[in-house]
């Protein structure tokens, strides 16, 4: 029983340390634009993949750059209205 608190405890402490690990009450739409906001911020990061991008896309890396940083703004676009559940 000990051990289930302690992983209990420490999947928490993730959670509230990293966003995109998402926890009980993280919508789809969350944790699908956190997917996204990682994918392009990698994207930016490793130099040989933007230059990839940037040779496919027969643009220059910095608008490459500039896309993905644009994209990450809202990668799945606004977020959905909520329901509320109060009766």
């Amino acid at each position: 029983m000990n051990d289930r608190y302690n992983i209990h405890s420490q999947l928490e402490h993730l959670q509230s340390k990293y966003i995109g690990t998402g926890h009980s009450d993280t919508t789809k739409w969350e944790w699908v634009t956190n997917q996204h906001r990682d994918s392009h911020s990698l994207f930016i990061a490793q130099h040989d993949m933007l230059s990839y991008f940037a040779l496919s896309e027969n643009e220059s890396r910095a608008r490459i750059k500039f896309n993905f940083l644009e994209r990450m703004i809202q990668p799945c676009g606004p977020p959905p209205e909520r329901m509320d559940t109060d009766d």
